[in-house]
């Protein structure tokens, strides 16, 4: 692939920060990167190519949204680098094309790739006449009868097209020569790609579902002219606003909100290459879409929509499968002994997410448990923790969980939840006015030898044993008194809306961590001036909090040593001579979505480290309910900078490292070459890795 297209290049003089926008289009651009990559096994590259197709649409429901909001009401505020909202709005349009005839590139090239493997991606019109005579009998047999065609007339205003839907649009003609526009909903519920075996060989066919609807278009219209149809779908604004003060019962407001997001204003029309400029014309007249917003393309609309190749069964063609390992002393050993031993660390996905869904469930049926308290802000449909719960409630105990409904994209999973677990018994606290609920933890008090002890599992990632196999993240389970003294605290905050003066040993977003992060920091900045030994590595999935950025550029200036291992976005500039001389940023994506967060700093040889919920972004520590634990276990917290964080460090193949302009540039040892989650799964193999 290119470097990173021009339309997204800044002044290097210009700007102190990089605007958010700029950073996240770069990193979906790493994203695509590894579509592109030859040494990923080639169904694990399609994968990606619909990862980036994914962030891109998720990209403009929700942030150019926002943007073109601001143009539209005169909002003449200029972004971090300088950019007024107009043409902040046209640089990403631009950057979003150039990348799309990238990701053009790549596509064929994998389709190319994949027919090398007996697998090929065809037109409808390209199969043979009994393959089409067989897909058009099943189709009258099982799509006919749930297809409705819509037109255009007086009395039929434009119908309403829903969010990230595909449909067909085409001009019918009556017998008196009307021409009207019409559309066809492709319903969501079918495959995108339909499957079949070639006449020769044993070839395997896919085709567009969208394409067999085209082709048998004259019986959803008999007795009219059916023009050629345009295969089309649209992007609407999904943000959904929540306020609070104004909603007396949250639930039933969220619920109305989320009905009104499928009407959320068209922000994208995305429409076949070779549609009728007319067609075109209507479409955007009809959905009030501006020509600058319409992206034509010859390839699939919706590029997502090559999800169903990653399901084809061809292990050959994907990432060796592995098992996550358990920790070798918890068999059959209550896991509140071996937690009172010391503090137990758990590395997802190479840990199974076993443990965590352990500790919950000995905690349910455990006699001597009289209470639990547990956060959830995203979780599975068939989610061991949410079972363990109800479960727990049964047995008589105390069950309290915090369902953040505000979780974007998730919240209708979450009023699913949040209603069967307050059916059961549990007290259910539908989060923070005014804040989401982020942090990542649980709670459970247990009587022993006559006296109440806590026991903690603070993550960095969601309850979710789904995402627990393709994210990294760690979680620490924990019995130590002032740790678990905390988390009571923060809980209570959270049920009883009282604001405690302070933490002894966690920091809580939103009110002491920013100002405890950066301290660190500037205790940092003065060992370094006065000459003694500092740095900082921070490892995170994005840093745009104004304070901490300039905050890091003051320890720069100083000369410590920082180390920014940050997935997403990223306003810090790394490596700007005269800015950011001793600042290294570094991306890694590769086969697993870098999750967690670790934040360590030297402390004049007794370093600080923390691990947690919180982003160093503005939402995160100024609008969330976060927190970082300390890691106060001394071999854990050296293992978390001498293996884990260096590992980060050391890697060699799927890191990106930014330029002095903001670019990144992809690094790559032929020497030492080093993948950092292969490097992982290889400990977990052969259980070489510390038993933490």
């Amino acid at each position: 692939m290119s470097s990173p297209t021009t339309s997204l290049d800044q002044n290097p003089d210009a700007a102190r920060l990089i605007d958010r926008e700029v950073s996240w289009l770069r990193f979906n651009e790493r994203v695509l990167e590894e579509a592109a990559d030859p040494t990923v096994p080639l169904l694990e590259r399609i994968r990606f190519l619909t990862i980036f197709h994914t962030n891109l649409d998720e990209f403009f429901m929700i942030r150019l949204s926002g943007i073109q909001q601001q143009v539209e009401a005169g909002v003449e505020v200029p972004s971090v680098d300088g950019v007024l909202p107009r043409a902040q709005l046209e640089r990403i349009l631009a950057s979003v094309r150039e990348t799309l005839d990238e990701a053009g590139a790549v596509e064929t090239s994998l389709l190319d790739e994949l027919a090398k493997q007996d697998v090929e991606v065809v037109h409808f019109a390209d199969l043979h006449e009994d393959a089409q005579s067989h897909w058009s009998g099943w189709f009258a047999a099982n799509v006919l009868p749930i297809l409705t065609p819509l037109a255009v007339s007086p009395t039929f205003p434009f119908p309403f097209i829903s969010n990230l839907s595909l449909n067909l649009a085409l001009f019918v003609t009556d017998p008196q020569g009307e021409r009207r526009l019409a559309r066809v909903k492709i319903p969501n519920k079918l495959p995108r790609l339909l499957r079949c075996r070639a006449r020769e060989g044993h070839r395997t066919q896919l085709f567009p579902i969208e394409e067999l609807v085209a082709a048998n278009l004259e019986a959803l219209f008999p007795g009219l002219i059916v023009d050629t149809p345009a295969v089309f779908r649209i992007t609407r604004d999904a943000d959904v606003e929540i306020r609070e003060d104004e909603a007396e019962d949250l639930l039933k407001y969220l619920e109305e909100e989320l009905r009104k997001r499928r009407f959320g204003k068209a922000v994208r029309l995305e429409i076949a290459a070779h549609a009728d400029d007319d067609l075109v014309r209507q479409l955007q007249q009809g959905l009030e879409i501006q020509q600058t917003h319409t992206f034509k393309t010859d390839r699939l609309v919706g590029g997502s929509g090559y999800a169903t190749l990653t399901r084809l069964e061809r292990a050959e063609l994907m990432w060796p499968p592995f098992v996550p390992r358990l920790p070798r002393n918890l068999d059959g050993e209550s896991i509140f002994s071996r937690i009172g031993t010391g503090d137990l660390l758990v590395h997802h996905p190479f840990d199974s997410f076993v443990t965590i869904a352990e500790f919950i469930r000995q905690a349910a049926r455990d006699p001597a448990v009289v209470a639990i308290k547990q956060t959830l802000y995203r979780t599975s449909g068939n989610s061991p923790v949410i079972a363990a719960l109800l479960e727990a409630v049964e047995q008589g105990k105390q069950v309290a969980a915090v369902v953040e409904l505000k979780a974007r994209f998730d919240e209708e999973n979450n009023i699913t939840w949040a209603r069967r677990l307050e059916q059961a018994g549990v007290h259910v606290i539908y989060g923070v006015p005014g804040l989401k609920v982020h942090a990542k933890l649980a709670l459970v008090v247990r009587e022993e030898a006559g006296r109440l002890m806590r026991y903690a599992h603070i993550g960095t990632g969601n309850y979710n044993p789904i995402t627990a196999r393709v994210y990294t993240d760690l979680g620490l389970l924990t019995c130590d008194g002032a740790i678990t003294a905390d988390i009571a605290t923060l809980f209570n905050r959270i049920t009883g809306f009282g604001l405690p003066t302070g933490y002894r040993e966690v920091l809580v977003a939103h009110r002491f961590m920013r100002s405890a992060l950066v301290e660190h920091i500037q205790f940092e900045t003065q060992e370094a001036r006065a000459g003694r030994p500092s740095a900082i590595v921070l490892k995170c999935n994005a840093i745009t909090e104004a304070s901490v950025c300039e905050a890091l550029y003051e320890a720069s200036a100083a000369g410590v040593e920082i180390r920014l291992i940050v997935r997403g976005v990223c306003a810090v500039i790394g490596g700007r001579p005269g800015l950011s001389d001793h600042i290294t940023v570094q991306s890694v994506v590769g086969r697993f979505l870098e999750h967690s967060r670790v934040y360590w700093f030297h402390r004049a040889g007794t370093p600080a480290c923390f691990i947690g919920s919180a982003d160093l972004m503005e939402r995160n520590l100024n609008r969330r309910v976060e927190i970082l634990v300390p890691i106060k276990d001394a071999v854990i917290r050296q293992w978390l900078r001498e293996t884990y964080l260096q590992r980060y460090l050391d890697d060699t193949e799927r890191t990106r490292v930014m330029r002095p302009d903001g670019s990144y540039k992809r690094i790559r040892s032929a020497e030492q070459p080093s993948d950092v989650h292969q490097v992982f799964l290889e400990d977990a193999r052969t259980g070489h890795a510390t038993e933490l």
